[in-house]
C-alpha cells in the first residue's frame, strides 16, 4: 500500500474588496468648498464642523491632501479677489474702515477654515513642506488685497496723510490706524518694514528737514529745543498708540538727525540765546532740555563740553589776567569761587553730574589759574582774610565749606609749593598778632593740606603751633620768676620763641630798642638760656605789636596797639615834641622801608594820626619834620594803628619770593633725579625730563631747563656721569 503525500495549508487574510466612488474626492471637496463659501458669507451657524472635520480628515486619510490643499487655495484666493474688489470700490475715508472691517472678517473665517482643517495642517502640510493653513490665510490677504496695485498705493498713501495730518494738529482716528498698522505687522515684518515703515521714515525726515528750518529762523535756541522736545515726545507718542514699538528707535533717530543732529552747531552758537547765553543767565531748566536732546546725537555732548569749555577758558582768562581785577585778591579769588559754583551748579541740575563735564570744568580751571603767576599768592591771601575776620561768627559747617572750596582751588595749583611759601607768612602773622578767627579752622586747613599733599608738605606749618604753644608755657614760667623779683615795674613782656626753621622769619634787622624793653628783653633772654642749653635768640622786631598807654592835650587818654617799630617811635616823643625824619632814622636804626611805612600809618591816616607830619602829604619823604598831635581824639579808648602795607606783595618782595621758591626747588629735583637714578641705573635725558616731571607735578612742573642745571650740578659732584659713546644717556654712580 503506497503511503498518502501530504498536503501544506496556508491561512490568508479575507479578501472583500471595497469599491471606492470614483467620486469621492469631488463630492467631500464639494461639501467642504460650500462650508467654506459659508463662512465667508458669514452663514456658518447652521454648520456642522464635526462633520466637516471628518470628512476633512476622511480626503487626507485616501491620499487626497494633495487636491484638498490645492483646491483651499483656489477658493481662499477667489474670495480674496471678491474682498479685494469691495476694497477697491470704497470711497474716500471709508477706505481704511472697509479694509480694517474685511481684515477683521478674514481672521475670523480663517480661524474657522483653520479648524476644520486642522488634520491636514498636522500631517500632510507638515509631511509635504506646504505653508499651514493660518499662514496660507494669510499670505493670500497680503498677495491679493495689500499688495494689489489698485490698494497698495492708496493704503500707503491713507496712512501717510493721517500721519502728516496729526502732526499738522488734526485729530485722527488712531483706533483705526493701530488695526491698520497691526494688520501690517501680523503678515509679517517684511510687509510692515517695506510697505509702511520706509515710506514712514523718509516722510518723516522730509517732514522735519523742512520743518526744522522754520524753526531755526523763527525761534530763538530755548524756544527751538522746546518744539524739538515736544515733537520727539509726540513721536514716542504716536509709537505708544499705532505703530509697532520696533519703529521706536528708528523715527526718534530720525527726528534726532534732522531736528537736532543736523541744527546741533547752529544752535549752540546762535547769538543772545545759545548755549554761552544760557549759561551767562543760569538757564537751567534750558541747559537741561539741550544735554537731554543733544545726548541722543553720537557727537552731540562734546559739541556743547566743547562750547562750554572754550567759553569758560575765555571768561576764566579774563578774571585772572584783568588789570582792574587784580586790584583786590580777595575780590579775586571770590570771583573765582563763584564761577566754580555757577558751574557746578549747572553740571548738577542741567548736566545730570556728568563726569565729563565735570572733568572739562576742572581742566579748564586749571587751565586759566595758572595764567596768573600771583593765584598762590592771592589764594593765601584770601585764606588769611577769611581766617582773620571773615568767618566770625560763622557756622561751623560753612567754615568747612569755605575751607573746600580753597582747596578746591588749591588743587588746580601747578606751583602749589608757592602757596605753601605765602600760607606759611600769613599763618605766621595770624598766630603772632592773635588775629585768628578760630584755632580749630586754622588746624582743619592743615589737616586738608596734609591729606592733599602729605606731611612733609605741613610739617613745619604744625611746627609753627607747636611753638606757639611753648611760647605760652615758657612765659608763665618767666612772668612767675618776675613776680618773685624785688622790682617788678616797667613793661610787661610777651615773647613767642619760634624754631628758625618752622617759620619765615627774615634775617633780623638791627634796630635800637628804647632802655627799658632793652633791659625786660635781656632779663627774658637770661630766663631763656637758664633752662634752655645750646641755644640762640634773635630778636624779630618786624614781626612783634605793642600796646601803648599815651595821654594827649585836654587830658584825653587812649590805649594804642602798634608794633613794634611804631612803638620804638612813639617813644621817642616822650622826651620830644618834634622830629626830623633824619633824626628818627638815626635814633631808632630801622631799615628806611619799614620805617617809611610806620610814619605813614603814624601820621597820615586818617582818625589813627597820632602824629603830625609836615609838610602834610600821603608819602613820607627824608625831609619831613614829625611832631606829636596834642589834639588826637578817638571815640574809642583802644586804638589800634595797623601798619600801612600793601596786601599784595610788592615788585621786590614778589621777586624775592620767587627767588626763595627756586631755590628751594632745587634740592627737590635733585633727590627726585638720584631717586629715579637710583632705581634705574642708565637714563637717556628725556626719560629723565619726564619722569623728574610726573614725580614733583604733585608739588610743583619743574622746568625742563632747571632739570638740565640740575643733572650738570650732580654730574659736577659725581652722583652721576654721561655714557662716553652716548651723551644723552646718564649713569648713576653708587
Amino acid at each position: 500500500m503506497s503511503q498518502a503525500k501530504k498536503k501544506n495549508f496556508k491561512i490568508e487574510p479575507f479578501k472583500h474588496k471595497v469599491e471606492m466612488d470614483p467620486k469621492y474626492a469631488e463630492k467631500t471637496w464639494k461639501i467642504l468648498e460650500d462650508a467654506i463659501h459659508e463662512i465667508y458669507n458669514h452663514n456658518a451657524s447652521g454648520l456642522s464642523f464635526e462633520e466637516l472635520y471628518r470628512n476633512a480628515y476622511n480626503m487626507v486619510l485616501h491620499k487626497y491632501g494633495e487636491k484638498l490643499y490645492s483646491e483651499l487655495v483656489n477658493t481662499m484666493t477667489q474670495h480674496m479677489r471678491e474682498i479685494a474688489m469691495i476694497v477697491e470700490a470704497s470711497q474716500g475715508d471709508l477706505f481704511l474702515e472697509e479694509l480694517d472691517s474685511k481684515w477683521r472678517e478674514h481672521n475670523k473665517s480663517l480661524q474657522m477654515i483653520r479648524d476644520i482643517l486642522m488634520y491636514m495642517d498636522r500631517t500632510y502640510v507638515n509631511n509635504f513642506n506646504k505653508t499651514p493653513v493660518h499662514e496660507l490665510g494669510l499670505n493670500l490677504w497680503r498677495d491679493n488685497i495689500v499688495r494689489s496695485p489698485k490698494i497698495k498705493d492708496r493704503l500707503l498713501d491713507m496712512l501717510l496723510d493721517l500721519v502728516h495730518r496729526e502732526r499738522t494738529g488734526e485729530v485722527i482716528n488712531r483706533g483705526l490706524m493701530w488695526n491698520i498698522t497691526k494688520m501690517l505687522v501680523d503678515l509679517g515684518p517684511s510687509v510692515y518694514q517695506d510697505d509702511f515703515e520706509r515710506p514712514f521714515l523718509d516722510a518723516a525726515s522730509d517732514f522735519y528737514r523742512l520743518e526744522s528750518q522754520q524753526f531755526i529762523e523763527t525761534s530763538d535756541c530755548a524756544d527751538y529745543l522746546r518744539k524739538a522736545e515736544k515733537r520727539l515726545n509726540e513721536e514716542i507718542d504716536r509709537i505708544t498708540h499705532y505703530l509697532d514699538p520696533k519703529s521706536e528707535p528708528k523715527i526718534t533717530s530720525v527726528v534726532e538727525r534732522e531736528v537736532i543732529g543736523n541744527r546741533m552747531k547752529l544752535l549752540v552758537e546762535m547769538d543772545n540765546s545759545g548755549l554761552v547765553s544760557m549759561l551767562i543767565d543760569d538757564k537751567y531748566e534750558d541747559l537741561g532740555r539741550m544735554y537731554n536732546l543733544f545726548r541722543r546725537v553720537p557727537t552731540g555732548l562734546q559739541t556743547i563740553r566743547d562750547l562750554m569749555t572754550s567759553h569758560l577758558r575765555d571768561t576764566g582768562r579774563q578774571l585772572v589776567l584783568d588789570p582792574e581785577r587784580l586790584k583786590d585778591p580777595v575780590e579775586f579769588v571770590q570771583r573765582l569761587l563763584d564761577e566754580k559754583d555757577k558751574y557746578d551748579k549747572v553740571i548738577q541740575l542741567s548736566f545730570s553730574n556728568d563726569k565729563t563735564f565735570q572733568n572739562a570744568l576742572n581742566s579748564s580751571f586749571e587751565f586759566f589759574i595758572n595764567l596768573n603767576v600771583r593765584s598762590p599768592e592771592f589764594i593765601s591771601l584770601f585764606v588769611d582774610d577769611k581766617l582773620r575776620k571773615g568767618l566770625k561768627g560763622v557756622s561751623e559747617e560753612d567754615v568747612e565749606s569755605v575751607l573746600d572750596k580753597v582747596m578746591m582751588l588749591f588743587r588746580y595749583l601747578q606751583e602749589k609749593d608757592v602757596f605753601e611759601k605765602y600760607y606759611k607768612q600769613h599763618l605766621a602773622k595770624r598766630l603772632l598778632s592773635g588775629r585768628t578767627v578760630s584755632d580749630d579752622a586754622e588746624r582743619s586747613l592743615i589737616v586738608k593740606l596734609k591729606t592733599e599733599c602729605g606731611y612733609q608738605f605741613t610739617s613745619k606749618l604744625e611746627g609753627m603751633f607747636t611753638d606757639m604753644k611753648t611760647s605760652r608755657d615758657t612765659m608763665q614760667g618767666f612772668n612767675a620768676t618776675l613776680a618773685g623779683s624785688e622790682s617788678n615795674e616797667g613793661p610787661t613782656l610777651a615773647v613767642q620763641v619760634l624754631t628758625t626753621g618752622s617759620w619765615p622769619t627774615q634775617s633780623s634787622a638791627r634796630c635800637n630798642m628804647p632802655t627799658e624793653i632793652l633791659s625786660m628783653c635781656d632779663k627774658f633772654k637770661q630766663y631763656y638760656l637758664s633752662t634752655h642749653t645750646g641755644r640762640r635768640l634773635t630778636w624779630q622786631t618786624n614781626m612783634g605789636t605793642a600796646d601803648l598807654k599815651a595821654t594827649f592835650g585836654n587830658g584825653n587818654k587812649h590805649e594804642l596797639n602798634v608794633s613794634t617799630y611804631q612803638m620804638f617811635i612813639l617813644c621817642l616823643f616822650n622826651t620830644a615834641d618834634r622830629l626830623t625824619y633824619r633824626e628818627i632814622e638815626q635814633a631808632t636804626d630801622i631799615l628806611a622801608p619799614d620805617l617809611k611805612r610806620s610814619l605813614q600809618s603814624l601820621a597820615c591816616v586818617k582818625g589813627k594820626n597820632v602824629l603830625r607830619k609836615d609838610p602834610m602829604s600821603k608819602d613820607i619823604s627824608e625831609g619831613d619834620i614829625f611832631l606829636f598831635n596834642d589834639k588826637f581824639s578817638s571815640k574809642f579808648y583802644k586804638v589800634k594803628i595797623s601798619t600801612v602795607v600793601a596786601q599784595k606783595e610788592s615788585e621786590p618782595e614778589k621777586q624775592e619770593t620767587r627767588q626763595k621758591v627756586e631755590e628751594d626747588r632745587k634740592p627737590q629735583i635733585e633727590a627726585a633725579i638720584v631717586r629715579i637714578m637710583k632705581a634705574r641705573r642708565l637714563l637717556d635725558h628725556n626719560n629723565i625730563i619726564s619722569e623728574v616731571t610726573k614725580q614733583l607735578q604733585a608739588r610743583f612742573l619743574p622746568n625742563p631747563a632747571v632739570i638740565k642745571k640740575r643733572i650738570e650740578s650732580l654730574i659736577e659732584r659725581e652722583f652721576l656721569e654721561r655714557d662716553r659713546v652716548d651723551r644723552k644717556l646718564y649713569r648713576y654712580l653708587a
